[in-house]
């Protein structure tokens, strides 16, 4: 396997929280790669050049020896079958009754949750909190998104499955759009997405310039 660097793209501002999952990825297997950044305002996803590339047109997409795929938690299972364990870090848990349930909270958390994906955009997360209240709909999708969580979390747990997987950060991330915006959560979860939060590829997309 040829160790050249990956190319993955990511939104200018580093607010996607599809990129941020990939570039963990990449961050805790170690594995080189370059970042380039589109600026979607400017609709730079739909120039020819990148939709050529891209199948979906999306951030992230990732290429590597001339194969491009977008989509990030296929980028992600991609990344752990190429660059496989134990001679990199693994990013899903080996067990494969737990890989089947970290990839099940991935599809939800990208499929399900719209008010506060809508209400509680990684704008205000990684640049500007907000304080307008949660709606109605907002409050009841945060109360079913505690209720999975508390079934998954064992008690006194760090990670869902012993481990940190990937399913990890994505699953903070959508806490943290309520915890960082000063809206309610249990303790025990606040506690776990703040846990998660530190971790070094986490902070590494945490500290990245946006402009």
């Amino acid at each position: 396997m040829s160790q050249s660097p990956l190319a993955l793209f990511v939104d200018h501002q580093f607010t996607s929280p599809y990129a941020m999952s990939v570039y963990v990825s990449l961050r805790e297997k170690d594995i080189p790669y370059v970042t380039e950044r589109l600026d979607l305002n400017a609709q730079q996803h739909q120039q020819t050049a990148y939709r050529h590339q891209s199948l979906t047109a999306r951030v992230p997409t990732l290429v590597h020896e001339g194969f491009t795929l977008s989509e990030s938690s296929a980028i992600s299972e991609y990344l752990e079958e190429v660059f496989a364990p134990p001679a990199y870090a693994a990013v899903y848990p080996q067990d494969v009754q737990l890989r089947a349930r970290a990839r099940q909270i991935q599809a939800w958390l990208r499929s399900d949750l719209m008010p506060i994906r809508t209400e509680r955009g990684t704008d205000t997360v990684f640049i500007q909190p907000t304080a307008t209240p949660l709606s109605a709909a907002a409050l009841q999708a945060a109360e079913k998104l505690f209720r999975v969580v508390e079934q998954l979390l064992p008690a006194q747990a760090s990670h869902l499955f012993g481990n940190w997987c990937i399913a990890d950060t994505d699953l903070a991330l959508m806490l943290n759009r309520l915890v960082m915006n000063g809206d309610a959560v249990p303790e025990r979860l606040k506690i776990y997405a703040t846990q998660q939060w530190q971790r070094p590829s986490v902070q590494r997309w945490v500290q990245e310039q946006r402009t």
